[in-house]
């Protein structure tokens, strides 16, 4: 039975009680069942009790006593216990514990999925750094993490659209065009443009489209460069993050509102809303209607449109194409467009709580021998994404970066995540994976067949090692599905860090599988090779959402 089932079974059982006229509630959708941190207090518990207690109008250990009552007949419960204010503690029979390896063999892959958020469509916008240079650390973090999310989503049922954000519409395009056309002829650079080595690089790239681009006249080469560096610089960063595992559904310009008439649609729903407003010549959105600090301009006196109006028509545009809620995944230098992009989505008449969400990620550090790595060989001040997977391969990056809350900064150090040791978390996991793998592969190399579950009695896992795995690995769905609602990925990685290479290792050093030497073989090898398989597919389905491998060997 898992933390899933278990809570579906306690929603029942208020269910039941508010049928019987014993308590009048409103059934919760959703029950949390975990487990609890001293382990003598059960397999599992829940604080269902105390959160009915003030709706239903009863003191918390009445409602929690209602409850244990109807649990305690719950086939696969062994007790059910009402400790403290109204906790209630609940211990699985070892048939019940044992059913979870069968549960995880059947679903093999697909083990960890959910539908807790189907009929979702996500947009989901992240890293969207400017087609200027390649992909640097800051960007390389959100890379990660929101590959990771999508996976989450999707694997909560959700329709998820991962997007890329492309800005060529700024100012910014024309400095890159202006750089790339002086490092081509030669020339210094301008003051305001982009150095480093790949400006040589991608401008020598472009000329190998179009050789005699130099003698064509300077208006006509700058327009060239500008339009042909795009396109070798999102080549660049494209192929920069396939490497990486990450791939986009859609690439959206923003020069493609203009011409698509998303600017004056967005201009009309607006003011259809009745939050815009003309003053000194020109043309704002009343977003302090909604909490923003100020007030936006739309389009400026000189009748030039400003970047927030690229914001509006992007986000309208979404909505248009009939994303439910949209997910910006943003840097940590861009808190103030928080509270300015709920006010957009209220102003369009949307409630923002439930079309938008906006991320915030703090940056990495780079460190290698105790020092930070500041330089890159290519774009001179950064560290890229190219030199993160020369420095530690794809693995050990994608793992650390989602490994840790984007709530903070990162030190990312290169000499820790590419050590095997147990000290290194993605090593200690994929060991772990590779130790089941192993495990198997010995027992067909002596000749052992391989069990299969229906013909096993998986309630002679009864060692504490093996209860304490069986109860780890039944909390991955529900991790899963957290990980998901609350977009934090690391909790997949933690999870597998502590619940499940963990116990697998005590599992290993004290419960023996195979037979030694000419040792008959026991009656728990092939209910104890059958946990070694369902620990093997939980660390496999975990490593492939965060995008990491799952080795055979090491």
């Amino acid at each position: 039975m898992t933390p899933l089932e278990l809570g579906a079974a306690v929603r029942a059982a208020v269910a039941d009680a508010v049928q019987a006229g014993e308590l009048t509630v409103r059934p919760p959708a959703a029950v949390l069942v975990e487990r609890p941190r001293v382990a003598e207090h059960g397999d599992y518990a829940t604080n269902i009790a105390l959160q009915l207690a003030k709706p239903a109008g009863r003191p918390p250990r009445e409602v929690a006593e209602l409850l244990a009552a109807r649990l305690r007949r719950v086939e696969g419960v062994d007790s059910v216990e009402v400790a403290g204010p109204g906790f209630l503690n609940l211990r699985l029979a070892h048939a019940s514990l044992g059913s979870v390896v069968r549960h995880i063999l059947e679903r093999g892959p697909a083990y960890g999925t959910s539908t807790a958020a189907a009929g979702q469509n996500v947009n989901l916008e992240f890293v969207s750094a400017n087609p200027t240079g390649p992909i640097h650390i800051g960007g390389v973090r959100w890379a990660a993490v929101g590959d990771v999310l999508a996976r989450l989503l999707e694997a909560s049922g959700a329709k998820v659209t991962r997007e890329y954000y492309v800005n060529d519409g700024g100012v910014q395009i024309d400095r890159f065009a202006e750089s790339l056309l002086a490092a081509a002829s030669g020339n210094p650079l301008p003051e305001d443009g982009y150095a480093g080595g790949y400006v040589a690089e991608w401008a020598q790239r472009v000329l190998e489209r179009e050789p005699d681009l130099l003698e064509r006249p300077a208006a006509e080469a700058l327009e060239r460069f500008r339009g042909l560096g795009l396109a070798v610089a999102l080549e660049e960063i494209r192929a920069s993050l396939a490497s990486f595992g990450v791939e986009f559904d859609v690439w959206f310009s923003e020069l493609s509102l203009k011409g698509s008439g998303a600017v004056e649609r967005a201009l009309d729903r607006l003011r259809k809303q009745g939050h815009v407003f003309e003053q000194d010549g020109a043309l704002w959105l009343r977003t302090t209607d909604f909490g923003d600090d100020k007030d936006r301009v739309l389009v400026k006196s000189d009748g030039a449109g400003t970047y927030f109006l690229s914001d509006a028509a992007y986000y309208v545009d979404k909505r248009e194409r009939g994303f439910d809620r949209c997910i910006y995944m943003l840097g940590a230098d861009h808190h103030g467009y928080v509270g300015r992009l709920r006010a957009l989505a209220a102003c369009a008449g949307d409630d923002p709580s439930q079309t938008l969400e906006v991320l915030i990620g703090q940056m990495v550090n780079v460190l290698q021998s105790g020092k930070p790595v500041r330089m890159s060989k290519r774009a001179g001040t950064l560290v890229t994404l190219e030199d993160l997977l020369e420095l530690t391969g794809t693995d050990a990056a994608r793992y650390t970066l989602a490994r840790s809350s984007t709530d903070s900064t990162l030190d990312l150090d290169v000499d820790l995540v590419t050590r095997q040791s147990a000290d290194n978390p993605v090593f200690y996991v994929q060991y772990a994976a590779t130790r089941a793998a192993s495990v198997l592969r010995h027992a067909a190399e002596l000749g052992i067949g391989k069990p299969e579950p229906g013909e096993v009695d998986l309630s002679l896992l009864s060692h504490p090692r093996e209860a304490e795995l069986l109860l780890a690995l039944a909390q991955f769905p529900q991790v899963v599905a957290t990980a998901a609602e609350l977009r934090e990925p690391h909790r997949v990685a933690r999870y597998l860090e502590e619940k499940v290479a963990k116990p697998a290792q005590r599992f290993w050093d004290d419960c023996q599988v195979l037979p030694k030497g000419d040792e008959p073989a026991s009656e728990l090898l092939a209910p104890r090779l059958l946990l070694w398989r369902a620990t093997r597919t939980v660390l496999e389905n975990g490593l492939r959402l965060l995008g990491v491998s799952a080795p055979e060997r090491m």
